[in-house]
This record gives structure tokens, C-alpha cells and sequence, in this order.
């Protein structure tokens, strides 16, 4: 849902509802970095407890080794999310390469070559014969001088 956003020059009222659902959407992302966080310190409280039974003397190496096993597969699925959440970010960065940055930049291109334009026909329109003008008027000024007469 595209939202338009409101000119900085209007003085309207904020809405109630608009109000209700942005502190909604807060409580949702704060909900959401809560879990996050209360997830890892339940990992990490895990993996301290799992560290602390395998470091016992009468721990098989077994054990240890079938341990570590499993903390790779987590690792390796941590990581496989990661990637996901990458490619992701990838796409609907080439999305807005595509759909956004290629249309302003086709705006600026031509905007540029109408300016061009418009500084080529005013160089011969308008610059060129004052330029002229005022050669020809230099040597009339000149030629006036030459002659003893002098133009104020």
C-alpha cells in the first residue's frame, strides 16, 4: 500500500485512526524484536547449559561430537535464512533500479539534451549577432578615432 505523503504547506488535522494504527504497527515491530530477542538469549541459555553438561569428565566424546553436529545444522540454517532474506533484498533492490532510477534518469537525459539545445539556439539567435553588433560598432569607434573624431 503506497501511502502519498502530505504537503508540508496543508494543516490538517491528524486522524484518530491514523493514530490507532501506527501505534499498532509500533506494538506489532515491538512484539517482533521482543521475540527476536528473547529467541536468541533462549539459544544462547542453551547452548551455555549443553557446553556446560559436555565439559563434564564422564561425557562421552560422542556426545560432544553429536552436539557440535547439530550446532553446525543450525549454523548452516541460520545461514541458508540469511541468504534468503539477501536475495530478497537483492530483488527489490534491482526492482527499484529498474522501475524507478531507469525512468528518472531517462527524464534527466532528455531534460539535458533540451537544455543543449536551448543553449545552442541562443548562441546563434541571439549571441552571435550581438557579438557581431558589437564588433562592427568597435570598429566604427575605431575607425571614428582614426579620424579625429571622437565619439562619446
Amino acid at each position: 500500500m503506497t501511502e502519498t505523503p502530505i504537503p508540508s504547506n496543508t494543516r490538517e488535522e491528524i486522524k484518530p485512526e491514523d493514530l490507532a494504527q501506527k501505534s499498532e504497527l509500533e506494538r506489532r515491530q515491538k512484539t517482533i524484536i521482543a521475540g527476536i530477542i528473547g529467541g536468541i538469549v533462549f539459544l544462547l541459555a542453551m547452548l551455555g547449559i549443553a557446553i556446560y553438561f559436555l565439559l563434564q569428565p564422564a561425557t562421552p566424546t560422542d556426545r560432544i561430537r553429536d552436539v557440535f553436529i547439530i550446532v553446525v545444522a543450525l549454523e548452516s540454517l541460520v545461514i541458508g535464512v540469511a541468504l534468503i532474506v539477501l536475495i530478497v533484498q537483492l530483488a527489490s533492490l534491482i526492482n527499484l533500479l529498474q522501475n524507478e532510477i531507469r525512468p528518472i534518469l531517462a527524464a534527466t537525459t532528455e531534460t539535458v539534451n533540451t537544455l543543449r539545445g536551448t543553449a545552442e539556439f541562443l548562441g546563434e539567435s541571439v549571441i552571435e549577432p550581438v557579438v557581431k553588433l558589437n564588433s562592427y560598432l568597435a570598429g566604427l569607434r575605431r575607425m571614428l578615432e582614426l579620424l579625429g573624431i571622437k565619439p562619446k
